[in-house]
């Protein structure tokens, strides 16, 4: 089961990109005790996204793209955010 704050990623991103494939990976387990581990259970995330938003687009900017859509959440709500964003068929 997903928390209040991964339910929040994925709608912003289905929102924002209509992806095709999505996928919120809860890291945060493995950071306990680690710098940025809040206690919340919710501090460290992997999104792995695959959207036509992202066809002809850069790495970065795709980055770019996932963390706009996400507002506040990267580095602020989330400690810490990693971005695996594809094209369909790549």
């Amino acid at each position: 089961m997903n928390g209040p704050l991964a339910q929040e990623i994925s709608q912003l991103l289905i929102a924002a990109f209509a992806p095709t494939s999505l996928d919120i990976i809860n890291d945060s387990a493995s950071h306990h005790g680690h710098a940025g581990h809040d206690g919340s259970g919710e501090s460290h995330f992997t999104v792995a996204i695959e959207s036509a938003a992202f066809a002809g687009v850069s790495r970065l900017e795709r980055q770019r793209m996932v963390n706009r859509a996400l507002g506040d959440i990267p580095g602020q709500r989330v400690h810490a955010l990693a971005i695996k964003a594809k094209a369909p068929g790549e």
